[in-house]
């Protein structure tokens, strides 16, 4: 929903600045709201899920949890550098589950930094993508 937002008032804004007589000037704004929505987009993160759920699923097929939220730069450059790998992972939206974002406070005294890795339950705080990429189970 957020994405669909975000580039509905991009194209407000420029729409605006295009009967202004300023269709140059209605570049920058339409553009920065697509980027911002490509970033939010479930394009870019693979399908979040419920920490009890990826909990579960972990221990059933080791691999790792991503917690994340929408917006960070560091959970955006896991989920780049991880490339393809990334949906291998279970991935976990601590603004959309309560359960997630307690996770990571308890895991980083009381903040809630992401992205927050757990392998086989041990907590990793923004690791290395090449590190989590390591932690994958054999396909």
């Amino acid at each position: 929903m957020l994405p669909i937002l975000l580039v509905l008032c991009g194209a407000v804004v420029a729409t605006g600045l295009v009967t202004r007589g300023s269709p140059g000037a209605a570049v920058a704004p339409l553009l920065v709201c697509v980027l911002l929505a490509g970033v939010n987009s479930p394009l870019i993160f693979p399908r979040s899920i419920g920490a009890l759920e990826a909990q579960r699923r972990s221990a059933a097929d080791g691999r790792p949890v991503v917690f994340w939220r929408p917006g960070c730069k560091y959970c955006m450059r896991l989920r780049l550098r991880l490339g393809r790998n990334a949906r291998r992972l279970h991935w976990v939206n601590i603004w959309r589950d309560p359960a997630g974002a307690a996770a990571v406070r308890a895991a980083n005294d009381g903040n809630e930094t992401v992205p927050t890795v757990f392998v086989t339950g041990q907590p990793h705080t923004n690791p290395d993508p090449a590190w989590v990429r390591a932690q994958l189970p054999p396909s």
